[in-house]
């Protein structure tokens, strides 16, 4: 299924993508696309007997705006350097353990909402990532097919970040990944069992129609299935928390000066095969 979240921001309704494309409405079954009902398995089997039947009410799309697929997130947790070629191009040693960050549940907005580029930013940066979308607590886990059950889904991420607040400022990476509406995510949560291989999606981004990023989750150094068996080494992982699990290569920290960082005017696009678009257009803050 495609679950995503539509209306003005903080009153988006809960809806669904069918297989013709057509956008049909939930809110008669569910109140919200959240941790709740992605733990709830017999509320996700009325919401897929609902829209195999083909009697959802059909939303009008037109000029309505798509929200955040996943409401009242707990916590999002990014992996950074999870891509061989983008520590190749960032000159970085691969890692021997996932590293592990955090960005605030309030750094997330709509896949197609402004990306505000922050007072004294030189250097916001690109990044594409896969979502991972925890549907089970989950807590030490012991496999990679105990992690991949607890998966409710998949999004498209984008880990915006500030290169100088992040690397030069001093302090761990939080200050260039909190900055506000620095994580579009969505249109869609696309349910794992439309994803049967998380390893075999490509990735693209580009910035004013220039592509940027041209990859795949098969160059992940620690793929989605370990990356949730180890995180949950170390915190409980709730249903509706959020992890965004790498970049590939592109960003622009790894190119030649002058590195073409973004400004206010650019307009960002990207994608995951079979997730979904978003498109951003830059303003100051």
């Amino acid at each position: 299924m495609k679950l995503l979240r539509v209306g003005t921001a903080g009153a988006e309704r809960p809806a669904l993508l069918d297989q013709d494309g057509t956008l049909r409405d939930l809110s008669g079954l569910v109140t919200d696309i959240d941790g709740a009902l992605l733990a709830d398995e017999a509320a996700l089997d009325r919401v897929r007997a609902a829209a195999a039947s083909g009697e959802l009410p059909v939303v009008d799309s037109a000029g309505l705006r798509t929200g955040p697929p996943v409401g009242r997130i707990g916590k999002i947790v990014c992996i950074g350097l999870n891509y061989h070629d983008h520590a190749r191009e960032t000159g970085a040693d691969i890692p021997s353990e996932p590293i592990i960050f955090f960005k605030a549940a309030d750094t997330v907005v709509g896949p197609d909402d402004t990306v505000l580029v922050p007072r004294k930013s030189v250097k916001t940066d690109w990044e594409v990532e896969l979502a991972v979308v925890i549907g089970r607590t989950a807590r030490y886990l012991d496999s990679h097919e105990e992690a991949l059950a607890h998966v409710a889904g998949y999004a498209v991420s984008h880990d915006v970040s500030e290169r100088e607040f992040q690397i030069e400022r001093g302090g761990q990476w939080d200050k260039g990944k909190n900055c506000e509406t620095f994580n579009p995510l969505g249109p869609w949560l696309v349910t794992a069992d439309e994803v049967p291989d998380p390893q075999a999606l490509s990735l693209k981004l580009s910035v004013n129609g220039e592509l940027k990023q041209d990859g795949t989750t098969a160059e992940q150094i620690f793929p989605v299935a370990e990356v949730v068996r180890y995180v949950s080494q170390f915190m409980t992982l709730y249903p509706g928390d959020v992890i965004n699990t790498g970049t590939p290569a592109g960003v622009a920290l790894g190119q030649p000066e002058p590195k073409p960082y973004l400004r206010a005017g650019d307009v960002v696009e990207l994608e995951i095969a079979g997730l979904g678009r978003q498109r951003q257009e830059l303003k100051d803050a």
